[in-house]
């Protein structure tokens, strides 16, 4: 009904009065809910990459210092370790969603709340009326960019989040900012009452290998399961955030050594001990994210991945190519979420960027990542050490087609399910 009623309005006007009526949403919702942000210790955690994963350490984090904690990301919505998964296909959904999640944290008793927080979540004022005590800044490059209208758009988008922290209601207010970004001395101009700032240089005698990373941070040994000179950072950023919040690096030691892994964040997918190689799903859906990863397997690497979603973001497809290109030693060009423009048209924007390997496009995604197994496999039978990386999902719950059509869709079940049947026929003809 509300869609016929949009229907009949002309989009000027309605693109005059969505500001106005997002706003009163999240006053709406901060009425009728009590202002539930009031009664808790809100974190909030923005930035273009690592924010779900950051948020997990911090969770994790909070919950071994005693806490009881309610978190959002675009994974999953969590209350003091009951657990949701996020299948809104958006990190910050309305419709008064967020008011209602921390007036059900408190409810519950829990203390804080960590919550991820997007660029597109602040321009819909999903974050309106959510009173901070904190504020983490992880990274900023290109994103939504079409969206917004500019990169200076996107960074005011990003902003504004911090912009909320200073008119915040809290008496004690913190801005945590990785001051190795370039962006990082706007994050820091905040007038807020504690400003700090984390670097990656604090990760001395950085180790990284296929098992993870390992680094020293004020003395203390940290070691964790997560690969990459980016998952360093973030646990920097929640060390840092820690401290200033009474936790000794100690305790996050302790609950970095306990997240084992991120799902859908270079999550491995194993479905036997002796597997000749690995299997990675990741959401990289940026250039920077994208190269990152790779960057983190020193291996071998075939690749399968597709572009940005249709109707969005067309200027980075051809330098996910040039990543893929310089990086994976196969690259597959697959399905991801075409909406409704050519799926043809995303895969040959991405081949624009690939001069130096040829790549196989398999638009069924299923297809895609068994063909990826199977050449891995073969690449093991040489005595190569190889990953496969499957990108641009994560934990997506849907394959987003023309005309609103959604088809249930989990990178890591369609992984282990391939893989599964290929470990066995492979084994049956031993």
């Amino acid at each position: 009904m509300l869609s016929f009623f949009k229907s009949l309005i002309p989009k000027k006007v309605l693109d005059c009065f969505r500001p106005s009526y997002h706003f009163f949403l999240s006053f709406l919702g901060a009425v009728i809910y009590g202002f539930p942000s009031k009664k808790l210790f809100v974190i909030g955690v923005t930035g273009t990459k690592g924010k779900s994963t950051t948020v997990e350490l911090l969770t994790a984090t909070l919950g071994v210092a005693g806490h009881k904690v309610a978190s959002t990301s675009t994974i999953k919505f969590s209350i003091d370790n009951e657990v949701k998964r996020n299948k809104h296909k958006m990190t910050m959904p309305g419709r008064l969603f967020m008011q209602k999640f921390l007036s059900e944290a408190v409810k519950k008793n829990c203390t804080h709340a960590v919550l991820e927080m997007t660029s597109e979540g602040a321009r819909q004022y999903r974050h309106a009326f959510i009173d901070m005590d904190a504020l983490i800044f992880l990274n900023l490059s290109p994103e939504h960019i079409e969206s917004h209208g500019s990169y200076e758009k996107y960074k005011q988008a990003k902003l504004s989040l911090a912009r909320s922290l200073e008119k915040s209601s809290k008496t004690k207010r913190f801005v945590i900012v990785n001051s190795d970004d370039k962006e990082s001395k706007d994050f820091l101009s905040v007038n807020v009452e504690e400003k700090n700032s984390f670097s990656l240089k604090q990760a001395e005698k950085l180790v990284e290998g296929e098992d993870g990373i390992s680094f020293v941070y004020k003395g203390e040994h940290i070691v964790s399961s997560l690969r990459g000179k980016f998952n360093a950072s973030n646990i920097c950023a929640v060390l840092q955030a820690a401290e200033c919040f009474g936790i000794p690096p100690s305790v996050t030691k302790r609950a970095v050594a306990l997240t084992e892994t991120v799902e859908g964040r270079g999550e491995e997918v194993r479905v036997s001990r002796d597997q000749p190689f690995k299997v990675y799903v990741d959401y990289a859906h940026t250039p920077d994210s994208l190269e990152k990863l790779y960057e983190a397997f020193k291996e071998t690497k075939v690749c399968v991945l597709g572009g940005t979603g249709g109707g969005r973001d067309v200027w980075k497809r051809p330098e996910m190519g040039k990543i893929a290109d310089k990086f994976c030693e196969h690259i597959i060009l697959t399905n991801e979420d075409p909406y409704d423009e050519s799926l043809e048209k995303i895969v040959e924007d991405i081949k624009r960027g690939i001069n130096n390997k040829t790549p196989e496009v398999i638009m069924d995604r299923r297809a895609a990542i068994s063909e990826g197994l199977k050449k891995a496999l073969k690449i093991s039978l040489k005595n190569k050490s190889v990953s496969v990386l499957v990108t641009g999902k994560g934990t997506d719950p849907y394959i987003m087609g023309p005309r609103g059509q959604k088809e249930p869709w989990s990178d890591v079940r369609v992984v282990a399910e391939e893989l599964g049947k290929l470990l066995r026929t492979s084994s049956d003809k031993k």
